[in-house]
């Protein structure tokens, strides 16, 4: 159990020499200066402190040890057989207890090496004085074998032990010194890195010890310990404050659950170094070097060594790390493998003469050097993000009495305490985001050369993409363990603040390439560079496969591709967010099991009292109170309240909710408890789910990264589509199976690709991605290019009828580049292009093959004497073409990403089949211009009027998927501290569980997706208390925050599948409620405040599908029924299935209620109608049946501006003859008419859900096959 309770102190160790050792030593040597002796492990004091009743501790046995703390003679069991036990061996010389020869024997933390503590506590050695020394500090940190840390904080201060008139009476004769001081060690450990608050504990401690006895300093140290071990650990996002006479003590909380609690000063680094050494030692241990720090302060060695492992996050430290070297530990120095160590400055010369190959770092001259040499020989972190640090530390403001000089002096020391932390709360805030900006601007291309289905890491492409000069730092980093574990949360797709920054980066550079028309300032910036880098060449150089779209959303790509570093203003910017303090209560007089239980008992009142205030405010801080009751309540041995907190920390926030701790209470529960348990339906749920999730298998998870190799054997199909998915290439399973086609010999299953054609293939792949950098680009060229457009292609020195030149190829025109001088002469605009032909032109005897192109802009045919390129660029011309009219066509932008993706392949291709009819194999390739002569690329001009946009959310999927559900939320939804205009979002929700947010200003994805759970999602319902509520086919309901982009609760309520969520804005008070149903039948009415069901009605019906609210009415539309509900549950009216659809199996799919107009519309999954009822008549059968055209089904309405608009199913016909290929149409409905006024066609599967965008746009999804949503037009 002590595990799962997590309390600020695990132990408290008290180290020094038993006065009669120093007595024998004293008499043996004499003078007790300069004496050093051998420290011991004097006493241990562990919790729990408290002894609890017979019944709670045996209840507790089982589960957990407890640990306390004992006596006991050290004769009695030697020092080294403390280490090896879980029992630690402690004296302590009590003159009220000498001669009783009683002992104690308890457990102590087995974590804790008692041997290696001792020389710890005193790493320059106990020493024996004859005068008074100030008390000193330093801290601790040790690591076991599966890299958990334990954190130490470590006070040693001298007491006068013996006089001289005491050594006289033993016959050690006169003594000049009248009083003899020796040194003692008070240790407390903690699982968890509270530097700060350890140092100001142990500074209160140090004002008790001061006026007490030796003999009294045990009882000091234990009831210090019991209150220690009294102080709970928050959860991240609230402080805790305490009181520790004569201080006040605020115990920080993580800033979230992957990161642990910051509480030291992370500004003494740059104290100690300048920027530029300061890099460098980042940079050693990116490189995992042996590093060694040096001070002659044993508590700068962890502070300044803990915070350089706070720089380096997200990367973890994976080597040894031992900051703390006592003397009896340099041969630890010795080690072969990487490691982090601290020893004094004493040994400086002595390290760097007896070890090789070590970096030696002086904290207190801020020097750097290797231990055969006074300079570093290891590469330095790139340029370009060093610059970006170097001059975020000039602004760091790093002096607090430079900062608080315009102050009043404070006359309160708790007062000036709290100053002060919050000034160093605010630097650590802006010292770890200029750190994580650092680590960003050097990895941050990282996550383009990542697969994450294969989960490959094409470490080789990364090292090709980086600048020379950069790529010994990248090749050795690349090969670390702290690297390594950096893949993994990457490939697990991670959402950590080095995620949230790189997004953030992203976003910010498509919000300045959106207000700055960058076209003309790139050109600039271009110009600037050519002569140092030629980065010129950058501007066409297309890192990956192209997503092309053709709006100003890209237009950011040819302003920043320049640089890889950006200076991220607008997160460095922003202050911290505030974080309440929550006060404990004064800890109590007597440790006694009653004082204790009712230290308890009021500190549950306080968060009782927490929880009302913040209960309809607040649920950020209600999850973090409902986690605190929780634990206290464990602590107290009432389990049903606890087990009734964490249920509603589960609903308020699942991301703190402690499963390991429930588990251990539902498993702990009385046979009585669990029978009370029953008759609470949340408890009984919740112990059900405890129990289910317990059951289930534990499926490790996957961390294994694989590095991108070339195959060396032959590949059938199923293998070429992973390799080529692996390392890249194209995503698209229907491009590759093409892709196979043209690089396969054999025939039938036999096909297969040879490993060396493919790694030409590859080799000639990456080539087309670079081939155009070697063409120079004067501004007037540039200028005439759009912001978004780079030169893909290019044609070697032809004759043209414009004239001797090149020809380029951008995703939007052909234009030429005359010889000599470089001038723009445009050729063709694909979307004007009007006829492709080969031909050839005579040239003396000779017949030269060329292309015509024919355009609708002039009316000369432009020829190109292509000779051997002639039949590669016109399948690339004409599938350019064709992309282009297709996206044209359907207003789909990503028909030409597709067809510029088919002509780099077709390149590829024909460059490493040279001899193998390269034409006829590149042919397969062009999809685009082959469907024009199968299928009709036209659309009706009632479609094309009507359609504005179509986007793809499975853009980054190997398949499409599956278009579930459909939410538009306004601009009010928008994150409150995100800059500029708040946008309004778009929410899609995927197969397996996915949503995917779309900015609906700009049609871009915002991020990638959220998983919420694994099951299909069925609704989704937006609520103006900045969430996003998901009911999903496991039973849940999902709610996501719009603030962190999370989903941190969920409503478990249901037992079925959730089918609807609806919300009743018209509430008599004012507020909104909101109202869920499964299929079953179950309606439950919900407090959006409290998150817990008002109301639950039970309707008995077929499958409930969905609900609406209207006048004070529900309606429900069942499988086989339309019924109205009052709100209280009862049923009024009922509409029937019509009798014609009995005889086959249908069902309503949909319904609309028109109040206004007493209309219902319902239609139904099997039937091409719909049917209206007029709620004024008799209900019992359909007032009128409206016939839809073309259609065989019936899957979702909504009601936009007075019409109703209908997806449809079907299947297409020519001839009046139907040829099975799936068919499905949008359909407007006049409801006053009851015709169809329009007859949409945008997609090529079914249509599985619409949405309405202020009534200006209703957008559908549909299903796998096309997998895109279409944007319409409402009129």
């Amino acid at each position: 159990m002590t595990d799962h309770l997590p309390t600020l102190l695990e132990a408290c160790v008290v180290v020094g020499t038993p006065s009669e050792k120093i007595q024998e030593a004293i008499s043996n040597n004499g003078a007790p200066e300069n004496l050093l002796l051998e420290p011991e492990v004097m006493y241990v004091l562990a919790p729990p402190f408290v002894k609890r009743p017979q019944a709670e501790r045996e209840a507790l046995r089982p589960h957990g040890q407890r640990r306390r703390s004992f006596l006991r003679t050290r004769r009695e069991q030697p020092p080294s057989t403390a280490a090896t036990t879980s029992k630690a061996t402690a004296i302590f010389t009590d003159r009220g207890a000498e001669g009783k020869g009683g002992t104690e024997d308890v457990t102590v933390p087995t974590d804790i090496d008692l041997t290696a503590l001792p020389q710890l506590c005193f790493p320059g050695g106990l020493q024996v004085t004859s005068e008074q020394r100030d008390e000193q500090f330093h801290f601790l940190v040790f690591t076991d074998i599966f890299g958990n840390r334990t954190h130490g904080a470590v006070m040693q201060c001298y007491r006068p032990i013996l006089d001289s008139t005491s050594f006289c009476e033993n016959g050690t004769g006169s003594s000049k010194f009248s009083k003899i001081f020796s040194a003692y060690s008070f240790c407390v450990i903690s699982k968890y890195p509270y530097f700060n608050v350890l140092k100001d504990c142990l500074s209160c401690l140090l004002t008790h010890l001061r006026t007490s006895c030796l003999s009294d300093m045990e009882r000091r140290v234990r009831e210090f310990a019991a209150k220690l071990s009294l102080v709970p650990i928050p959860p991240h996002g609230l402080h805790l404050m305490f009181t520790l006479c004569p201080l006040t003590i605020v115990l920080p909380s993580r800033e979230d659950k992957d990161h642990p609690a910051v509480d030291l000063d992370l500004h003494l680094p740059f104290l100690c170094f300048r920027p530029q050494k300061l890099l460098q030692v980042i940079s050693c241990l990116l490189q995992e070097q042996r590093v060694v720090l040096f001070s002659a302060d044993w508590a700068r060695l962890t502070l300044v060594a803990e915070s350089l492992l706070l720089f380096l996050q997200p990367m973890s430290w994976q080597q040894p790390y031992v900051p703390v070297l006592a003397r009896g530990m340099l041969d630890f120095l010795m080690a072969p493998t990487a490691f982090l160590m601290g020893c004094h400055v004493s040994h400086f010369e002595e390290v760097a003469t007896e070890t090789d190959d070590l970096i030696l770092i002086n904290i207190d001259n801020g020097s750097v050097s290797t231990s055969h040499s006074n300079t570093v020989d290891i590469p330095d972190i790139p340029p370009a993000a060093a610059d970006c640090f170097t001059q975020r530390c000039r602004s760091l403001q790093i002096h607090f009495d430079l900062s608080w000089c315009c102050h009043a002096s404070c006359t309160d020391i708790n007062e000036q305490r709290r100053q002060r932390r919050e000034w160093q709360y605010n630097l650590n805030h802006d010292i770890q985001r200029t750190a994580l900006e650092l680590i960003v601007n050097v990895f941050r291309d990282v996550s383009s050369h990542l697969n994450y289905e294969h989960r490959v890491f094409n470490s080789e492409e990364f090292l090709k993409s980086r600048e020379p000069t950069e790529q010994p730092f990248y090749k050795k980093v690349l090969e670390t363990h702290i690297f390594h574990s950096f893949l993994k949360d990457r490939l697990n797709r991670k959402m950590d603040n080095y995620a949230r920054m790189e997004q953030s980066i992203h976003s910010e550079m498509k919000m300045n390439a959106m207000v700055e028309a960058p076209c003309r300032t790139t050109t600039q910036v271009t110009q600037s560079q050519q002569k140092s880098s030629n980065l010129e060449t950058r501007l066409i150089k297309r890192p990956n496969l192209p997503n092309l779209r053709d709006n100003q959303i890209d237009s950011f790509q040819r302003s920043t591709v320049l640089n890889r570093v950006i200076m991220f203003e607008s997160g460095l910017r922003s202050p911290p967010k505030p974080v309440m303090v929550f006060k404990l209560p004064d800890f109590p007089v007597s440790l006694s099991f009653h004082c204790v239980q009712s230290y308890y008992s009021e500190l549950i009142q306080q968060l009782g009292k927490a929880i009302f205030s913040v209960q309809n405010e607040n649920p950020f801080y209600l999850a973090r109170y409902y986690y605190l009751r929780g634990f206290i309540n464990t602590l107290c041995s009432r389990r049903l309240d606890a087990l009734s907190d964490f249920q509603n920390l589960n609903k308020t926030d699942t991301v703190i909710f402690p499963n390991q701790l429930v588990t251990w209470i539902v498993d702990s529960l009385h046979q009585d408890e669990r029978q009370q348990a029953d008759k609470r339906p949340e408890l009984k749920r919740l112990i059900l789910r405890v129990k289910t999730e317990n059951e289930k298998p534990l499926v490790p998870p996957d961390d294994h990264v694989k590095k991108f190799k070339l195959p060396k054997e032959h590949m059938h199909q199923d293998e070429f589509v992973r390799c080529v998915q692996e390392c890249g290439i194209v995503k698209d399973l229907a491009t590759i199976n093409r892709l196979f086609d043209a690089l396969s010999d054999g025939i039938g299953p036999s096909k297969q690709v040879h490993p060396f054609l493919f790694k030409n293939f590859y080799t000639l792949w990456k080539e087309t991605e670079t081939e155009a950098q070697d063409v120079n680009l004067p501004p007037e060229v540039i200028d005439h290019l759009d912001n978004n457009e780079s030169v893909f292609k290019v044609s070697s020195c032809v004759r043209t009828s414009h004239g001797v030149g090149k020809i380029a190829m951008t995703q939007k025109r052909l234009f030429l580049l005359t010889e000599g001088r470089p001038v723009y002469l445009e050729i063709a605009k694909f979307r004007d292009i009007q006829a492709v032909k080969t031909a050839s032109a005579s040239f003396l005897l000779l017949r030269i093959p060329s292309l015509h192109i024919h355009t609708s802009s002039r009316p000369e045919v432009f020829e190109a004497n292509l000779k051997t390129e002639t039949e590669l660029w016109n399948l690339v011309v004409r599938e350019m073409w064709a992309g282009r009219k297709m996206a044209d066509q359907h207003k789909d932008p990503q028909y030409m990403s597709q067809a510029l993706t088919n002509v780099l392949l077709m390149h590829a291709v024909t460059g490493c089949l040279q001899t193998q009819r390269p034409i006829t194999a590149a042919s397969k390739l062009a999809y685009f211009d082959k469907i024009k002569h199968e299928v009709p690329m036209s659309v009706s001009e009632t479609t094309s009027e009507t359609l504005k946009h179509k986007i793809n959310p499975s853009l980054d999927l190997a398949e499409p998927q599956t278009v579930h559900v459909l939410l538009y939320t306004p601009g009010q939804l928008k994150c409150s501290d995100s800059t500029g205009g708040m946008n309004p979002k778009l929410w899609v929700a995927l197969s397996g569980g996915k949503v995917v947010i779309f900015d609906a200003a700009t049609w871009c994805k915002l991020q990638d997706s959220i998983q919420v759970g694994v099951s299909q999602l069925n609704c989704m319902l937006g609520l103006v208390q900045d969430q996003v509520w998901i009911g999903s086919q496991d039973s849940v309901i999902y709610i996501i925050d719009t603030h962190s982009m999370s989903c941190n609760k969920q409503l478990t309520e249901h037992r079925h599948e959730v089918t609807g969520l609806m919300v009743d804005t018209r509430d008599q008070h004012n507020s909104q409620e909101s109202y869920s149903c499964s299929c079953d039948g179950t309606i439950l009415q919900w407090d959006l405040c409290r998150l817990k069901v008002k109301q639950q009605i039970f309707l008995k019906c077929n499958r409930l599908l969905s609900i609406q609210i209207h006048d004070d009415a529900v309606w429900c539309c069942c499988g086989d029924s339309i019924v109205e509900l009052k709100k209280n549950g009862t049923p009024q009216r009922r509409m029937a299935l019509p009798d014609n659809l009995h005889s086959i199996p249908s069902r309503f799919s949909s319904f609309i209620v028109i109040p206004e107009q007493g209309q219902v519309w319902a239609g139904c999954a099997d039937s091409g109608e719909l049917c209206l009822w007029y709620t004024n008549n008799h209900l019992l059968h359909p007032s009128k049946r409206i016939i839809l055209p073309s259609s065989s089904g019936v899957t979702c309405m909504i009601r936009v501006k007075g019409q109703i608009w209908v997806g449809c199913c079907g299947w297409s016909s020519v001839g009046g003859q139907c040829h099975g290929q799936l068919r499905s149409q949008v359909l407007v409905v006049d409801p006053q008419s009851h015709t169809v006024t329009k007859e949409l066609q945008a997609h090529s599967d079914s249509i599985q859900t619409l949405c309405s965008a202020e009534d200006r746009y209703v957008l559908s999804g549909s299903a796998r096959r096309d997998g895109r949503i279409a944007i319409w037009k409402v009129e």
